[in-house]
């Protein structure tokens, strides 16, 4: 989710994924925009083997402001931002939508997205869901460092995003937690 100024990076994503770019807001299946993810190993992990009919039947929400994505706490399915799905880097997107998938399944089972009793990166959700981004983050390609960076969310303080790589298993050097 990290969104300075870079250089595009290129991670070795699967060449059959495919993020359908140049979309309107409005509803669409998880199928018209994400294209593949059911037959990577990460997706099976989260919906084992109900991947195909878990993904047949989710729903994507795109809306028109920018933003970022999220799964909604009323019937489970993902809102994602038209300016960040059509302009975010290929990467972040794969990984924020890695991310959320793990987000569906946890609301399917039953539960609380957005428990209060906990801040943001100490949620046990969010934490399971950023680990199993960070996980495929790691077999794409990207170093700690890449990782720390896309951990960084501008809805929680420095402290807190060390907090969160830590939480995740992320292997933090003093360079890589620099500012």
């Amino acid at each position: 989710m990290k969104k300075k100024e870079q250089e595009p990076k290129s991670f070795k994503i699967d060449p059959s994924i495919k993020i359908k770019k140049n979309v309107s807001s409005g509803s669409y299946s998880f199928g018209e925009i994400f294209v593949g993810f059911g037959a990577l190993k990460a997706v099976r992990g989260i919906f084992g083997k109900d991947v195909v009919e878990q993904l047949d039947r989710l729903l994507v929400e795109v809306f028109p402001k920018e933003g970022f994505m999220g799964v909604s706490d009323e019937d489970g399915h993902i809102f994602a931002s038209q300016q960040y799905i059509n302009k975010g880097e290929a990467w972040s997107v794969y990984l924020d939508i890695i991310h959320e998938l793990v987000h569906v399944r946890q609301f399917h089972e039953g539960k609380n997205l957005f428990d209060s009793k906990f801040s943001y990166v100490d949620r046990p959700t969010e934490i399971e869901a950023y680990t199993v981004a960070v996980e495929e983050a790691r077999r794409i390609g990207m170093n700690e460092e890449e990782i720390f960076e896309y951990l960084e969310v501008p809805w929680v303080t420095d402290e807190e995003h060390r907090r969160l790589a830590k939480s995740t298993g992320l292997r933090l050097t003093e360079k890589s937690i620099e500012k």
